[in-house]
């Protein structure tokens, strides 16, 4: 999935986003949140990799934004620490730790990626009419019941008195 994803990265410094290229994705940046936004319009991303502190607008404002403009685009905060204003939570999918390291946030983003695919799969199943398992894939399992065994009808050697 990482080799056909495009990330749109608003970061202060995108360089230090330029682990997540390596690992196949396909980075769209931006080093502010107007910034950020017009790319967002101008073009096509799977999610949003951004930074909380951004200048002018913080992060969660541009969150908000994005949601508002792109509800269905996932959205990956980048922070210092944990703690953020209450509003910071609000419009985000994830919150990576810078000090988390780098596999962390590749792992935050495949995650929010795989969760958007199979909530777009289930929508789509759904529209169709169709069942929809965890795996995406066909119908659900069925449960099997058990039906209670049957005895055999009694044979008449059964009502026989036992032999002496």
């Amino acid at each position: 999935m990482a080799t056909q994803s495009t990330l749109l990265c608003i970061h202060r410094d995108p360089d230090q986003l330029l682990h997540l290229e390596e690992k196949g994705y396909r980075l769209v940046t931006a080093t502010c949140g107007q910034e950020g936004l017009r790319q967002l319009m101008s073009q096509p991303v799977d999610a949003v990799v951004m930074e909380y502190h951004l200048g002018l607008l913080d992060g969660a404002v541009v969150a908000s934004e994005i949601k508002q403009a792109k509800p269905q685009i996932p959205i990956v905060m980048v922070c210092d620490n944990l703690e953020l204003p209450e509003d910071a939570w609000k419009s985000v999918d994830a919150i990576a730790m810078k000090s988390d390291g780098q596999h962390f946030l590749v792992a935050t983003v495949h995650f929010v990626l795989s969760v958007q695919w199979e909530q777009q799969q289930a929508t789509r199943t759904a529209a169709a009419g169709k069942p929809f398992n965890r795996l995406g894939l066909g119908r659900p399992r069925r449960t099997t019941t058990t039906r209670a065994r049957r005895s055999a009808p009694p044979s008449e050697d059964a009502t026989l008195p036992p032999r002496v």
